[in-house]
């Protein structure tokens, strides 16, 4: 993966030249009472499988993944955590919700 150049330098004569990057900001995890999540059933892109997902985490990915482990584990079945997004096979919505609440996390089950 490149770094985008976020000045706008194409070009520089200088051959002492270097191009400053500004490094992306660590995430820092909230906590589960500041958090706001939604989770809702999903068929897009997934040839008409259902899928629960658990939208609105803000934090870390390893943070994310831990979460995601915990409601897998709990629901007895599998799924990913990425993007900010954990997928748990099938329509376990109301469960989810549950462990999310009683994990201390708002959530909202759509």
């Amino acid at each position: 993966m490149s770094k985008k150049n976020k000045k706008g330098i194409v070009y520089s004569t200088n051959p002492d030249f270097e191009y400053e990057y500004e490094d992306e900001e660590i995430e820092e995890t909230l906590p589960p009472e500041k958090q706001k999540l939604r989770v809702e059933l999903d068929r897009k892109k997934r040839k008409g499988k259902q899928v629960s997902l658990v939208t609105g985490f803000v934090g870390t990915e390893d943070d994310l993944k831990d979460l995601s482990k915990i409601l897998k584990t709990k629901c007895g079945v599998g799924g990913s955590a990425k993007d900010g997004e954990i997928v748990i096979q099938g329509d376990h919505r109301k469960k989810i919700g549950d462990i999310l609440t009683g994990l201390g996390y708002k959530c909202r089950v759509i």
